[in-house]
C-alpha cells in the first residue's frame, strides 16, 4: 500500500498551474455482498434520528474479509498547494486531500477500501470527505455518480459530480475547484427539486481528520454549548460538566481534545457568529479548517468512536493501518441531525464551501478562505499567528488596545508556506480588550479579531418530543406538529395522525387538508388528494375568492393533472398563478398542459413567466428548448441549450434537445457517457419530456437506453409501453408491458408517482402480467397503502405462482397489517421452498419461527439443514449460536464464535458479544457448581477483552455486575478472599434504577440483580434487598404501561422485520425484574411463576431461561 499512497500525491504540476485529469487507479478493497434483490420495507427503522427507510434502494447486509486489489476511475485536480483524489464510483466523495506544503494529509487518508456496515444501505467506508443529501449518510454513498471536469475562463479546474437520487428524486451537483496561488478546496454546491413536490434536505459535508492524543477540535470562540442528535441532550463546551452519552464528565473535561471522550460521542455546535469550524494536531502543527458563510453554514459538529476499545474496534473494522479519526462534519441549511430544510417545487439552493489545510495556527479565533488567526495573551505577553491560503506581500498587520494604543503595526509577506508569527508586550490588558485587524497591500481587511467579553451564557434546553395528538391544545399546534414530523422525516410517529386529529376538530380547515392532500399525492392516491385539495379551496375562498395563498389551488391542479382531467387542471394552475408565489411552478405547468395541446405559442409565454420568476428551473428550461424547437426556432434554442448547460451541465434534458435540434451523433454520444447507462436518470428526463405530452421525444430518449445496456430495467419498457398508451396505440403499449415482463425483475422497486399510472395500464392491458402487478404492490407497500399492496401482490401470485418474492411479500403483509400469522406463516414458507437458496428468506423465516415460539430444537435442526444460507448471514450464524446457547450447548457455541468474523450494523452492536460472554459465564457457573474454581475463573477472564473477530470492543464503563459476582464467587471458592471482596465491590457499582434496555449501551435489567447478590456476598443484606426490592416495584409500577419507541431514538439499526408489540415486550420485562427480584429475596414460588411467564410469552428471552434454572439451584 506503501508504493500505492507514494504515487497518488507525487507532484505532477509547475509552478501556479491547475491541472485536472481522468485516471484509472488500483485501491487495496474489501468487497461487498451482493444487493439484496427483496425489496426491504423498514417502516419504523431509526438511523441518525430519523426514518431509516431504505425504499427504492436495495440494502447490502455482507461484507467479504478478503482484500484484493480493485480498479477505481480517480478524478485528480491538483495545484501548487494542494492534491485531490475524488472517486465518483462511491458516492463522488473526496478521497484524498494532501497537503503538499506540509507533506501531510489534511483529511483523513484511509490506504484501503474497507467498508463496514454503517451506512443507510449498507456499505460505508472511512475517510476522505464524504457529501451527505438529501439525509445523513448519502443513500448512494457507495454508489457511482455522473462526472466531468470543466477548465475555467482564470485557470481554475473543477470537477462535478452530480446524482438525481432516487428517494425523493432530488437533484445534487458538487464542483471542487482549485485555481492557481489558493491552498483551499473551493466546493459549489446545487440542490435542486425536480419533483411538484416541497421536499425536505440537509447537506454535511463529512470531512474525517487523523486523531491522537495531541487532536481537538476547533470549534469558533463563541460556543458555549453543544447538542446531541435532535436537540435531545445538551452539554457545556468545551468543558463539559454534567453527564453526556452515558459518560460523567462532571468533573470538568475538555471535550474538544479526543484523548477525553472515551465512547461513541456526536456533538453539534449552537449557533455561531462565526464562519468556520476546524480540528488541529499539535504535534504535527497542522489542520484542517472548513469556511463557508454561517448563515446558511449554521452546521458544526464532531462525531468520535470514542478513544476507548469499543472505538479501536470500529477503528479496525474500517481501516486496516491507518488508525483512528474523527469526523468534522460541516452542515450546510442544516444544524442538526435531523435537520431538515424545505425546497418548493423546482427551487435550487445553492452555495459555497471551502477546505483547506493550515498549520502553526492551532486555536483559530477567526477565519476566512483567505486568511486565519490566533491571538493568545497570557502573563502580559501577547501571541498573534497568521496564515493565508494564497502568497500576500505587503500584508498590513495592526493590533491596537481598544483605549487606541497601537500594539503592534507591521507590514510582512505571509504565504501558506510561511505562516506569521509573532509576540508583542500586552501588558494589563485582556483578549476581549484587543483588536487586530489584517489588510493585504490594497488596503482592503482580510480579516479582523476582537475577542468577546467573557460573560456566563445560557446552555439552552434539550429538545421536547411531540405530544400525542389528542394532548395538543389547538389546530394550529396540529398542524405544525404534523409538519415538523414530515420535515424531519420521523421514524415512528405519523404526521397524518396529527392533520386528521385537526380535521376532525376543524374539517375546513386549510393547511391540514392541503397537507393531507399532498400525503396523498406522495402515495400515488391522486383522487383522494383532490377531494382534500378542494376542501382547502372551498375554504379559503369562502369569503374571498382570490385567495391570500394559491398552493391548494395549485396542488389541487397538480392531482387533476395526474387524474388526466387537463381542463380542470389549467383552470386550477391560472388560478394558483394570481399569487406570486406559485408563479413560477403554476406557469411551468401551464406550459406542460399547452404543449399538450400544441399551443405552442402560449406555452412560450407561459414557460417565460415562470422562468422570469425562477431562472434555474432546469427542467422549464428545457421544456423551452422543447417548444422553441416546435415552433422551429432553431436557433434561439440552441443559444438557450448553450446557456442552460452552462448553468447546470447534467441537464439531460437540456442536452437531449441539442441532439434533438443538430442530429449530431458526438452530442447524443456525450450525453450517454454522462448518464452511464443508468435506467433511473433516463427515466426520470424521460417523463420530463411526457410531462408536457412528448411521448415521441420520451421515447426516443429511453430507446437510446435500451440500445446500451444488455439487461434493461424492466420499468423503462413499462415506461415506453405507457407513452405509447397515451399516444393511443394500445397493440403497442401491450408489446412493450409484455417484454418488460420477460425481464429480470430483482431490484425493481417503483418509486416515482408517475410508475403507478404506468404499472396501472400495464396490468390493465397484460392480464398476465404478473410481474406489474408485483412491482405496483411494492409502490403501494413502501407508501403505507397496505390493502392496494395485498391486492396488488395476490393478483400477482395467482397469474405467477412461482415468483417466491410475491409469496414472500405476501407474508409481511399478512402479519404485520392483518395479523394473521397462520397465512404469514404459509405464504413465507411457500416463498421459501421455491427458493431455497435465497437466504434473506432464510433469515425472515427463522425470525418468523422464533416470534411464533417454535421450540429451540425444531429451529436449529431447520438452520443446519440449511448450512451453507446460514453461513452466507451474519445474522443467522448468530441465531444458530444463540440456539446452541439457549440450548445448553455452550462449548459449541463457544467454538463457533471463534471461527467466524462477524461486522455489526453501527448502532447494533451487542449481539455477537452478548452470546460470547453468556457462554462464558455459563460454562464458569458449571465449573463453579463443580467447585473447578480457576477454571471459572480462566473463562470469566475471557470476557475482559473481546477477541478482534467479533468485530466489536467493550464500551467504557461497560455494566458487568454478573462478571465480577462470579469472578467474585470463583475468587473466594479459591481462598482468595480479598480479591474476592474487590469483585464484589465492583459487582455493586452502576445504577440501581431499573430500565427497559432498548438500545446497545443501555443497562440490562439483570445487572441490578447481581449488585444485589454482591451485596449480599459483602454480608449487607439491607443492600441487597434494596436492589430486589426495587426490581419487583418497578416491574409493578411499569406492568401496565403503553410503550412506544423513544422519540428521540437516534439509531434503531435493526432491518426488522415483523410488527414488534412493544406493550408485550414490556409485560415480558416487567415479569422478569419481578422475578430476579423474588428470586433475590428466594421467594422461590413468586420467582418460579414470575419467570414461567415470561417463557409463556417468550420462549427466546434468555435472561428469563438462566434466572428460571437458578430456582432450583
Amino acid at each position: 500500500m506503501e508504493k500505492i499512497t507514494q504515487y497518488l500525491i507525487q507532484s505532477t504540476v509547475h509552478g501556479s498551474e491547475v491541472r485536472a485529469w481522468e485516471e484509472d487507479i488500483m485501491l487495496p478493497t474489501y468487497e461487498i455482498g451482493k444487493e439484496e434483490k427483496n425489496p426491504i420495507f423498514l417502516e419504523k427503522r431509526v438511523y441518525q434520528g430519523s426514518s431509516g427507510s431504505v425504499y427504492p434502494y436495495p440494502v447490502v447486509e455482507k461484507i467479504s474479509d478478503k482484500k484484493a486489489d480493485k480498479r477505481y476511475h480517480a478524478l485528480f485536480i491538483e495545484n501548487e498547494y494542494i492534491k485531490v483524489m475524488i472517486l465518483p464510483e462511491l458516492g463522488g466523495r473526496i478521497h484524498m486531500a494532501y497537503d503538499k506544503v506540509k507533506k501531510r494529509h489534511f483529511v483523513y487518508y484511509n490506504q484501503v477500501v474497507k467498508p463496514a456496515l454503517v451506512g443507510l444501505t449498507g456499505p460505508w467506508i472511512s475517510g476522505g470527505i464524504e457529501f451527505n443529501w438529501p439525509q445523513h449518510h448519502r443513500p448512494s454513498t457507495f454508489l457511482p455518480t455522473d462526472f466531468l471536469i470543466e477548465e475555467n475562463a482564470d485557470g481554475s479546474k473543477t470537477v462535478w459530480c452530480n446524482e438525481v437520487e432516487r428517494m425523493f428524486r432530488t437533484k445534487g451537483m458538487q464542483g471542487f475547484t482549485l485555481y492557481p496561488g489558493k491552498a483551499y478546496i473551493e466546493i459549489k454546491v446545487k440542490i435542486y427539486n425536480r419533483t411538484s413536490f416541497p421536499q425536505t434536505f440537509l447537506w454535511w459535508a463529512n470531512p474525517a481528520v487523523v486523531v491522537n492524543d495531541h487532536y481537538h477540535s476547533v470549534f469558533p470562540p463563541d460556543v458555549n454549548a453543544v447538542f446531541d442528535h435532535g436537540k435531545r441532550d445538551v452539554s457545556s463546551f468545551p468543558i463539559a460538566t454534567g453527564v453526556y452519552y452515558k459518560q460523567d464528565y462532571s468533573a470538568g473535561v475538555d471535550i474538544s481534545k479526543y484523548k477525553n471522550i472515551p465512547v461513541p460521542t456526536s456533538y453539534m455546535a449552537i449557533k455561531s457568529k462565526y464562519d468556520f469550524v476546524g480540528g488541529y494536531e499539535e504535534d504535527a502543527h497542522g489542520g484542517l479548517l472548513h469556511v463557508a458563510d454561517h448563515h446558511v453554514s449554521p452546521g458544526k459538529k464532531q462525531w468520535t468512536w470514542g478513544n476507548g476499545d469499543f472505538g479501536k474496534a470500529w477503528d479496525r473494522n474500517l481501516t486496516d493501518e491507518d488508525g483512528p479519526y474523527i469526523e468534522l462534519m460541516t452542515g450546510m441549511y442544516t444544524d442538526n441531525q435531523p435537520d431538515f430544510t424545505w425546497l418548493q417545487p423546482y427551487e435550487e439552493k445553492s452555495w459555497v464551501q471551502y477546505f483547506m489545510p493550515y498549520s502553526e495556527v492551532g486555536y483559530v479565533k477567526n477565519a476566512t478562505k483567505d486568511a486565519l488567526l490566533n491571538l493568545e495573551i497570557k502573563e502580559g505577553k501577547a501571541r498573534l499567528v497568521l496564515y493565508t491560503t494564497g502568497v500576500n506581500s505587503g500584508v498590513r498587520i495592526i493590533v491596537k488596545a481598544i483605549k487606541g494604543t497601537v500594539l503592534l503595526d507591521k507590514t510582512t509577506q505571509i504565504s501558506p508556506s510561511e505562516p506569521f508569527i509573532t509576540t508583542f508586550a500586552a501588558e494589563g490588558l485582556k483578549e476581549e480588550e484587543v483588536c487586530v485587524e489584517v489588510r493585504d497591500k490594497e488596503g482592503q481587511i482580510l480579516l479582523s479579531y476582537q475577542a468577546d467579553k467573557p460573560e456566563i451564557k445560557p446552555v439552552p434546553d434539550p429538545a421536547k418530543a411531540a405530544k400525542d395528538p389528542q394532548d395538543i391544545a389547538s389546530v394550529e399546534q396540529l398542524f405544525l406538529t404534523g409538519l415538523h414530523l414530515e420535515q424531519y422525516r420521523h421514524a415512528t410517529y405519523n404526521p397524518m395522525d396529527y392533520y386528521m386529529e385537526a380535521l376532525r376538530r376543524e374539517p375546513g380547515d386549510v393547511r391540514c387538508n392541503n397537507a393531507v392532500g399532498l400525503l396523498l399525492m406522495r402515495k400515488g392516491q391522486f383522487a383522494m388528494a383532490e377531494s382534500y385539495f378542494r376542501k382547502a379551496v372551498e375554504t379559503l375562498t369562502e369569503r374571498n375568492p382570490n385567495p391570500y395563498d394559491g398552493e391548494p389551488y395549485y396542488n389541487w391542479g397538480w392531482s387533476c393533472m395526474m387524474q388526466q382531467k387537463w381542463d380542470e387542471a389549467y383552470d386550477a394552475f391560472f388560478k394558483s398563478a394570481w399569487n406570486a408565489a406559485w408563479q413560477d411552478a403554476a406557469y411551468y405547468a401551464l406550459a406542460q398542459l399547452d404543449t399538450r395541446k400544441g399551443k405552442y405559442e402560449s406555452a412560450l409565454d407561459k414557460i417565460d413567466r415562470s422562468l422570469i420568476r425562477n431562472w434555474h428551473n432546469h427542467k422549464a428550461r428545457q421544456l423551452k428548448i422543447s417548444i422553441l424547437r416546435k415552433l422551429g426556432r432553431k436557433e434561439e434554442a440552441l443559444a438557450l441549450v448553450a446557456e442552460s448547460l452552462q448553468i447546470d451541465r447534467f441537464n439531460m434534458g437540456c442536452r437531449f434537445e441539442h441532439y434533438l435540434l443538430t442530429r449530431d451523433v458526438e452530442v447524443l454520444e456525450e450525453m450517454k457517457k454522462l448518464m452511464r447507462g443508468w435506467a433511473h436518470g433516463y427515466i426520470e428526463y424521460a417523463l420530463d419530456f411526457a410531462a408536457a405530452g412528448l411521448y415521441e421525444e420520451a421515447l426516443s430518449l429511453l430507446e437510446c437506453y435500451v440500445t446500451g445496456v444488455t439487461e434493461v430495467y424492466p420499468v423503462v419498457y413499462y415506461t415506453m409501453g405507457y407513452f405509447h398508451t397515451c399516444k393511443g396505440d394500445e397493440s403497442k403499449a401491450l408489446e412493450y408491458y409484455q417484454r418488460a415482463e420477460k425481464e429480470n425483475h430483482s431490484y425493481c422497486f417503483p418509486n416515482r408517482i408517475e410508475e403507478v399510472l404506468i404499472l396501472q395500464d400495464a396490468v390493465r392491458l397484460n392480464i398476465h402480467g404478473a410481474k406489474a402487478a408485483y412491482s405496483l404492490g411494492n409502490f403501494w407497500y413502501a407508501n403505507r397503502q397496505y390493502d392496494n399492496a395485498i391486492a396488488c401482490w395476490e393478483h400477482s401470485a395467482a397469474i405467477e405462482p412461482t415468483f417466491p418474492t410475491v409469496w414472500r411479500n405476501l407474508s409481511l403483509a399478512y402479519y404485520n397489517k392483518r395479523n394473521d400469522k397462520q397465512r404469514a406463516l404459509e405464504t413465507l414458507e411457500k416463498a421459501y421452498a421455491l427458493d431455497e437458496h435465497d437466504s434473506r428468506i432464510l433469515m425472515e423465516l427463522d425470525q418468523l419461527y422464533k416470534r411464533l415460539g417454535r421450540p429451540h430444537t425444531e429451529r436449529l435442526a431447520f438452520l443446519e439443514a440449511h448450512l451453507s444460507e446460514v453461513e452466507q448471514r451474519d445474522d443467522l450464524s448468530i441465531e444458530r449460536i444463540t440456539l446452541y446457547n439457549q440450548l445448553g450447548r455452550y462449548t459449541e457455541a463457544k467454538e463457533l464464535i471463534a471461527a467466524r468474523n462477524f461486522h455489526p450494523w453501527e448502532g447494533g452492536e451487542g449481539k455477537i458479544t452478548g452470546q460470547y460472554v453468556l457462554c462464558r459465564i455459563e460454562l464458569a457457573k458449571i465449573a463453579l457448581s463443580e467447585k473447578r474454581y480457576a477454571d471459572a475463573l480462566v473463562l470469566l477472564d475471557e470476557t475482559n477483552v473481546y477477541p478482534f473477530n467479533l468485530g466489536e470492543g467493550k464500551l467504557a464503563n461497560a455494566e458487568e455486575n454478573d462478571i465480577w459476582y462470579y469472578k467474585g464467587e470463583a475468587l473466594r471458592g479459591l481462598g482468595n478472599e480479598q480479591q474476592a471482596i474487590d469483585c464484589f465491590i465492583k459487582a455493586t457499582i452502576g445504577s440501581s434504577e431499573p430500565q427497559q434496555a432498548f438500545f446497545y449501551n443501555d443497562q440490562q435489567p439483570d445487572k441490578i440483580f447481581y449488585q444485589g447478590l454482591a451485596w449480599r456476598a459483602l454480608g449487607r443484606e439491607d443492600k441487597a434487598c434494596g436492589c430486589f426490592n426495587k426490581l419487583i416495584k418497578h416491574g409493578e409500577k411499569h406492568l401496565f404501561d403503553h410503550c412506544r419507541i423513544d422519540y428521540f431514538a437516534v439509531s434503531l439499526p435493526d432491518l426488522a422485520i415483523w410488527e414488534d408489540d412493544l406493550d408485550k415486550r414490556n409485560r415480558i420485562h416487567c415479569n422478569y425484574v419481578m422475578g430476579l427480584g423474588c428470586l433475590g429475596l428466594r421467594e422461590m414460588g413468586k420467582a418460579i411463576d414470575f419467570l414461567d411467564k415470561v417463557r409463556e410469552l417468550d420462549i427466546n428471552h434468555q435472561g428469563g431461561q438462566i434466572h428460571r434454572n437458578l430456582c432450583a439451584v
